[in-house]
């Protein structure tokens, strides 16, 4: 098997243009990225642009408000993953702007790691509802699926808020501004949804594409690959991660997902509706949606509803326009401990892992 090492001296040896520029769309890319090092360790002409591969970044605003609001004034028991806890709304100051603050105020908000827990807590108490609050891509909505079509607690329903990502990379190349020369698609998405959506990035786009998975070697093997590709002025979608990844994905999950859920236009933060980019419940499982069973009472109107926070440029950063250092809060006002907006606060969040990489202070904004 070829190594880290060995990919980037493949990498070293080539003919590279003045500036490349790659967009590894997955948030758990990024990571592997900036915590092994490799922007540093690759020639400098090599840029490796953060995509929108960050659920918790994206979901949209008014999602995460009705969670909150749920939380706050009906008796229910409000699960989650971790990374929702701590995502800010934008309301007036002094009220409360979070999850984890609605827990402090005496709200029942609980962290998961899983759906299952969700379903071992419906079943703990029967006679309490519980809502599921589940953001998320593929790799979410299939065992979400799965759940929903294995157990059906009654007491269980689901705030859903789960989007796919293929739709999001197809606006950017079709913008005509995508701002970058080749793409690395998400292994874990290809894995459940199979690698064939792909292929268009190539085939219509004429970009070169490949699949990685999270260890360097896969993801300098996917580098390599998209530099010869371009250097050969041949485009094609190249499986780098052929361990995880097979031709059709996964069968069993996607047919869960088509029975559970639709698709359907759907709103990304700061970003607005991208068409046929979100999923929610099929008619046969409806009376699972705690939007219907806990519609949220009207409210006064809210500055920013369904924005980012002002001076935030998550939006920018997810679209691979702005670097994280360029957003004119980072280190600044937004911090880990601080977070103004949803990329300072997820492990998949750009800003999050550029902050746990080492880069502590922002610099002069430029486009990407």
């Amino acid at each position: 098997m070829t190594s880290a090492l060995d990919w980037l001296a493949r990498i070293r040896s080539l003919d590279l243009p003045d500036r490349f520029r790659i967009m590894n769309v997955c948030g758990g890319h990024e990571r592997s990225i900036t915590m092994a090092g490799l922007r540093r360790a690759l020639p400098p002409q090599i840029e490796l642009i953060p995509g929108p591969g960050c659920p918790v970044c994206v979901c949209p605003e008014e999602a995460i408000h009705h969670a909150i609001q749920l939380a706050l004034t009906e008796p229910v028991t409000l699960v989650t993953f971790g990374d929702m806890l701590r995502v800010p709304v934008n309301v007036p100051k002094g009220e409360i702007r979070t999850l984890e603050q609605a827990r402090a105020a005496g709200a029942d908000v609980r962290p998961v790691a899983s759906p299952l827990e969700a379903v071992r807590i419906a079943v703990a108490d029967p006679e309490r509802a519980v809502v599921f609050f589940a953001a998320g891509f593929e790799t979410t909505a299939a065992p979400v699926a799965a759940m929903l079509a294995e157990f059906q607690p009654p007491n269980l329903s689901l705030l859903l808020a789960t989007r796919l990502t293929w739709p999001a990379v197809e606006m950017l190349l079709q913008s005509g501004e995508a701002g970058f020369d080749a793409l690395i698609a998400p292994g874990h998405v290809a894995t459940v949804a199979g690698p064939e959506e792909w292929a268009a990035v190539p085939a219509r786009y004429g970009t070169p594409a490949a699949i990685a998975g999270f260890q360097p070697d896969s993801l300098l093997a996917a580098i390599w690959s998209v530099l010869r590709q371009h250097q050969a002025g041949r485009p094609f979608l190249d499986n780098c991660y052929p361990e995880a990844v097979r031709p059709g994905g996964n069968p069993t999950a996607q047919a869960r997902m088509r029975t559970v859920m639709q698709v359907a236009d759907a709103v990304w933060r700061g970003i607005g509706v991208i068409p046929a980019s979100g999923l929610v419940l099929s008619e046969a499982y409806r009376r699972f949606d705690a939007a219907e069973r806990f519609p949220l009472a009207e409210a006064t109107a809210r500055k920013r509803a369904g924005q980012m926070p002002p001076g935030c440029g998550c939006a920018s950063v997810v679209l691979g326009r702005l670097y994280p250092d360029q957003c004119a809060l980072y280190g600044r006002a937004c911090t880990p401990r601080t977070p103004v907006g949803p990329c300072m606060v997820s492990d998949e969040g750009a800003c999050r892992i550029w902050w746990a990489g080492g880069t502590r202070s922002a610099r002069v904004a430029e486009v990407v």
